[in-house]
């Protein structure tokens, strides 16, 4: 059985690994699109309109061509590299 010290730095690891991962740098970029849009139509309704009602929006209409825009900037910053 691991000890607590084993435990704290094989977690620590491990979130570090996480942060570095490209999949969670992503799902960052577009947690913070959404709120960003979240933020836009709450404004527009005069009210807040929800995290659910603005993930399900954002998807709809703007997810495809945010992900296609990132792949293509991407590509140019490794060709520019």
């Amino acid at each position: 059985m691991k000890d607590i010290s084993e435990m704290d730095s094989s977690d620590d690891a491990g979130a570090q690994f996480l942060k570095n991962s490209v999949l969670y740098k992503e799902f960052l970029a577009e947690r913070e699109e959404i709120l960003k849009h979240k933020w836009i139509e709450s404004e527009k309704a005069g009210a807040d309109i929800g995290f659910e009602k603005a993930l399900l929006d954002w998807i709809v209409k703007h997810r495809s061509n945010w992900r296609e825009r990132r792949m293509r900037e991407s590509k140019a910053g490794k060709a520019a590299a």
